[in-house]
């Protein structure tokens, strides 16, 4: 790996290397901080720097995040850089799950295995234990909203998942030698400081992120915060963006002026439901997404958080993608565009859904039949933004019909096949037979999945890919694959893809967007 050349490293970090971003951290020895390899601050020597996987390798050595860069902000480590998918699998569930008080032993059989070899395993990727992991998780998270929101420190510690302000003191000290107040004083000056030296040499990209970001903006006024999340340039947002439109149920989602918005109704660590908002927008300047949560939202804010990274697919390495794939340009000049994110999703039974009800019927057809369901058997959501008034039914609601669910959807025009499939994912969902988040593995869901009655192998693989973010799956007979590559055999088209490995869903997404 490139970590054990440390000229390499030095490179990177000296020509700002935005590849490298999430991938790398930079620990200098002269200052304690350590860094993104994008930092603007003026280059350290060599001899002062140390090269570091994860942001939590780097704070686990005794440095502290850079208040410049803010490493909180940079893309999560790809999935493809880690050798073992149960310690990239428990990287994404510690994330998500920060704030949600499991022991070590409780997330290690959701991973299915035991604590003791998921310690093993993930010291061995990520060189940190799965606490120190999620301890970082922690710390950045309240850091960013330390330096983004004007919410109490007390309300900051709680969104962070530390459970108590005191526990949040403590770690604060031990770790950045400072307090949440202190670090949030300290970051204020830093931003401005890097806007001022920004806008004095005419970058416009540093002068929108103040104007927009800063503590006391719009959005924390009207019952609501919002926070940044980076990415890996090039990003074909407008694509993206295209693709969500033509799929969303009407009252739980929207896109308008160039911005993604939905209800979000989900429970918190404690059970409680919780029901808001929020609202997605790319800031293509800054290289990052910015999320609007309704502060109804904060007690599952890192559950949000991660959802939407794997909603936008944050995480995406675009060269390394774009490596395997140029060769399509081969079929027709400029087939492959750099970029193309796969459309992930925010609920997993909801997506699932959605794919059920678009077989064999147009996409159209499919959302007319998902918004009948959320405006009959929906909950009322109140957003205050237009065209967002309720979520969408839960695994639970369709479960409660009982015998009547055929006879109940039937009316909505769901013929009973598919009334039948809701019905056996609902139940299977519920008992945790299927599990269609990180935790899983993507191919064995699969499997479970096709067992189902009426879900055969094109729902299945487009579920997986939806909702796990599984970067391999390929439709052969599907309708738009075959238009778009016409005069072939669904035999032919797999035999094509195969040069596409382990790429295929984005080369799909490329043939779909044509």
């Amino acid at each position: 790996m490139f970590l054990e050349s440390r000229d390499v490293c030095y490179e990177a970090f000296r020509s700002k290397d935005a590849r490298f971003d999430g991938r790398l951290f930079i620990g200098v020895s002269s200052t304690g901080v350590y860094c993104r390899p994008v930092c603007r601050a003026r280059l350290p020597k060599k001899e002062n720097c140390t090269y570091f996987a994860t942001a939590a390798e780097a704070e686990q050595a005794g440095y502290r995040p850079c208040l410049l860069c803010r490493p909180e902000l940079a893309p999560v480590r790809p999935a493809a850089d880690t050798s073992g998918d149960l310690a990239a699998r428990a990287a994404s569930f510690l994330e998500e799950n920060c704030g949600s008080g499991l022991s070590m032993e409780e997330t290690a059989a959701r991973l299915g295995c035991t604590s003791r070899h998921l310690r093993r395993v993930f010291e061995k990727e990520y060189h940190v234990t799965p606490v120190q992991y999620q301890q970082t998780c922690r710390l950045l998270l309240a850091k960013n909203l330390l330096t983004d929101t004007d919410l109490s420190v007390m309300n900051v510690a709680m969104a962070a998942g530390f459970g108590s302000l005191r526990r949040m003191n403590e770690l604060f000290q031990k770790q950045y030698r400072l307090s949440p107040a202190e670090l949030r004083k300290t970051a204020g000056k830093a931003e401005k400081t890097a806007g001022d030296a920004a806008m004095g040499r005419g970058d416009a990209a540093a002068e929108t992120g103040n104007t927009a970001m800063g503590p006391g903006n719009a959005a924390a006024k009207t019952g609501s915060i919002t926070v940044e999340m980076g990415y890996r340039p090039p990003y074909a947002w407008d694509g993206l963006l295209k693709f969500l439109e033509a799929r969303a149920i009407a009252g739980v989602e929207t896109v308008t002026d160039g911005r993604y918005a939905r209800t979000v109704r989900m429970k918190d660590r404690n059970g409680k439901i919780l029901r808001g908002w929020i609202q997605v927008e790319n800031l293509e300047e800054k290289g990052r997404l910015g999320l609007t949560v309704s502060e109804s939202l904060l007690p599952a804010l890192p559950q949000v958080r991660t959802r939407v990274r794997r909603m936008f697919d944050l995480d995406c390495d675009p060269e390394v993608i774009a490596g395997r794939l140029k060769v399509m340009d081969e079929l027709r000049p400029g087939l492959f565009v750099p970029g193309v994110r796969i459309p992930g999703c925010f609920d997993a039974f909801e997506t699932s859904v959605r794919i059920i009800l678009g077989q064999q019927v147009s996409v159209k057809a499919a959302g007319t039949l998902a918004a009948r369901l959320a405006a009959h058997y929906g909950s009322p959501v109140e957003t205050g933004l237009d065209g967002l008034n309720r979520s969408f039914p839960t695994a639970e609601d369709f479960l409660a019909m009982g015998d009547k669910i055929q006879e109940n959807l039937g009316v909505l025009g769901v013929t009973s096949a598919r009334s039948e499939s809701i019905r056996l994912l609902a139940e299977a969902l519920e008992k945790g037979v299927l599990h269609l988040d990180q935790s899983a593995d993507p191919e064995e869901e699969m499997e479970r999945l096709q067992s189902l009655r009426g879900i055969g192998s094109w729902t299945a693989q487009n579920i997986v890919m939806r909702t796990m973010g599984w970067p391999d799956a390929f439709l052969e007979t599907d309708a738009g694959i075959r238009h778009a590559l016409p005069g072939q055999t669904p035999k032919e088209l797999r035999e094509l893809s195969e040069q596409w490995r382990p790429w295929r869903s984005y080369a799909m997404f490329q043939l779909w967007n044509t």
